[in-house]
Order: C-alpha cells, then structure tokens, then sequence
C-alpha cells in the first residue's frame, strides 16, 4: 500500500514538478533569443530605411562600385612601389612538388 502511495506523490507531485521547472528554463532561453532578435530586426529594418534613400545608393555605389556621376572622373591612388629586399642570402633551392603521396613519404621517412 505504501509503495503505491509513494508512486502516487511521484506521479502527482515529483514529476510534474520537474516538467514545470523545464519548461520554465526553456521559457527563459526563448525569451532571451527572442529579444535578441527583435533588436536584430530593429537594425535590419533601420538598414532598409536608409537603403532606400537617394544619399544611400550614391554612397555605396561611389564606395563599393567606384561609380561617378556624369561629367565626374574617377581617380585611383595606387600605393608606392615597395623596394626590393636585400639578397643576404644565396637563394633557396625550390622544393619539387611530389603530390600528396611524395609528401606523405617524406613525413614518414623525415630520419633518413
């Protein structure tokens, strides 16, 4: 009789319990994406508005595109040469290219 009672109380009390205090981390988690979402969504829609104007598109197609307006020419700064390092040493010798197998039984025989 015992044993049904305390089956019973785990059933009623224990179990149920537990799904509760699960659901309540699970509510937590999702409230939390939740929010982090709606700010994702509130800088994406931002993005748009400003996507749709006029000063937008001009920015980003001189920006990204390097485009001009009729009449404007574009200029490219190039940066300077770079001087060519000093030879201090003799040049060395290119490794000849074995493939994948070559390079394999290099790293296996690395001792001889």
């Amino acid at each position: 009789m015992i044993s049904v009672i305390v089956v019973g109380v785990l059933f009623l009390a224990v179990f149920p319990t537990r799904t509760y205090v699960g659901q309540r981390s699970k509510l937590a988690a999702t409230e939390q994406r939740v929010a982090i979402l709606s700010e994702q969504n509130e800088r994406l829609a931002a993005r748009v508005r400003r996507l749709n104007t006029d000063e937008e598109i001009e920015r980003l197609a001189r920006e990204q595109y390097s485009l001009v307006r009729p009449g404007e020419e574009a200029y490219a700064i190039l940066p300077a040469p770079r001087k060519p390092a000093p030879a201090t040493s003799a040049p060395s010798k290119p490794k000849d290219d074995d493939g994948f197998w070559g390079d394999l039984w290099d790293d296996v025989t690395f001792w001889s």
